[in-house]
């Protein structure tokens, strides 16, 4: 259903049957629906670990979709419209992703949890809930889910393109391939052209995808919960309140782009605290323990060989 509508956005005049002017509100309705057929899988196939699995991936995509649409909110008042189409001619001159770049991280992020896939894929992850709501599925059932997982991972990329790098608009100016339609019989090739630039945008976004895949680890669901909430939701709604003031008080474009860099890189600070601060609890630890074993009147030597006794 959610590919209808972003087929009907491309400039290819065959695939258009009906252009909807609500486009995002159709997809950010449709995609809430998959949340029911993995509670429903979970629950139907009568295990525990499938029902576990079930209620894992309605927390994670509940609290991943608030972000999603608070972001789809900000792109809508930047253009003025809910329309796909309206949305990419708005980025003619600039993408939203140069304009607005933490509502193209947030939104990549919170779709990335919202289709499951790594580091946010704790609703099926073996070494904690067996396979989650897939665990009892086998043959052509099993190959169905991961099958559609795999097309919301291409509609996420799709809608990434389409908000924030400009559609199927090219870097240069349209009036460059203006002459194209001028030529009767290569009059097809500029829609054409569109596409295939429209689909080079979405195999990039899928690369990083798989990029993230295979460099990050899997979070825990206290993690992930912890970071939708604390981070996700309130850049979500700063992403909102930048964009009211610009086009309150008309700002020049420079001034929302430094803002939101300014949220990514506190943001981004923020994270690494908290990703090192492990790692310095447990040097302080072992300078606690050395401290104490020097007042003990031990000699230096026999301190170092302790801690590294530790360290082993």
């Amino acid at each position: 259903m959610i590919w209808l509508v972003e087929f009907h956005s491309w400039r290819l005049e065959g695939l258009v049957l009906r252009n909807l002017e609500l486009g995002l509100f159709y997809i950010t309705a449709f995609a809430v629906i998959g949340i029911l057929g993995l509670v429903l899988a979970g629950w139907g196939s009568g295990n525990k670990y499938g029902v576990l699995g079930g209620l894992r991936s309605a927390a994670q995509l509940i609290s991943y979709e608030i972000p999603v649409i608070m972001v789809i909110v900000a792109v809508g008042m930047l253009a003025q419209s809910l329309d796909l189409r309206v949305i990419v001619a708005s980025q003619q001159q600039i993408p939203y992703g140069l304009i607005l770049p933490l509502g193209m991280v947030v939104f990549f992020i919170a779709g990335l949890a919202e289709v499951g896939r790594t580091p946010f894929d704790i609703y099926h992850a073996e070494s904690e809930v067996v396979g989650g709501p897939f665990v009892e599925y086998s043959g052509a059932h099993w190959s169905v889910f991961f099958l559609a997982e795999y097309i919301n991972t291409f509609a996420i990329a799709a809608l990434v393109t389409l908000l924030f790098l400009g559609g199927w608009n090219w870097p240069w100016d349209a009036a460059a391939l203006s002459w194209l339609p001028s030529l009767p019989d290569v009059a097809w090739l500029a829609p054409l052209l569109s596409v295939v630039w429209f689909l080079v945008k979405v195999y990039a976004v899928i690369l990083v995808v798989f990029w993230i895949r295979g460099t990050f680890p899997r979070l825990r669901i206290d993690q992930l919960m912890s970071f939708a909430w604390k981070a996700m939701v309130p850049l979500s709604f700063y992403t909102i309140v930048i964009t009211a003031f610009y086009l309150y008080y008309d700002w020049p474009g420079w001034t929302l782009t430094l803002m939101s860099v300014a949220g990514l890189v506190l943001v981004g600070y923020i994270v690494y605290r908290r990703m090192m601060a492990p790692v310095r609890r447990i040097a302080e630890i072992k300078a606690r323990q050395a401290r104490s074993l020097r007042s003990a009147g031990l000699p230096a030597r026999q301190v170092n060989q302790s801690a590294e006794c530790e360290r082993c």
